[in-house]
């Protein structure tokens, strides 16, 4: 019985900012932001958000600026 190779490249994340129709990030939509946010509050990586270099740059700034203005919550420290 011959071997069937399983195995197949990994289909590419839907867009959330091309689906939405957004052309740029705004710091002041936290709804937005919230969903590029682990529960932790770490941003999440452009493999798992699906973004282009420049738009997952241009999120992580508007995060940090958000956070900086206490809209959203810096990482929190894990208790060990």
């Amino acid at each position: 019985m011959a071997r069937v190779d399983v195995r197949r490249t990994p289909r590419r994340k839907a867009n959330p900012l091309r689906a939405r129709k957004i052309d740029s990030v705004d710091w002041k939509d936290v709804g937005l932001l919230r969903s590029f946010i682990s529960d932790r509050g770490k941003i999440r990586a452009r493999r798992v958000t699906g973004l282009t270099p420049k738009q997952q740059r241009e999120v992580a700034v508007a995060i940090r600026n958000a956070r900086e203005m206490a809209l959203l919550p810096y990482p929190s420290a894990t208790p060990r």
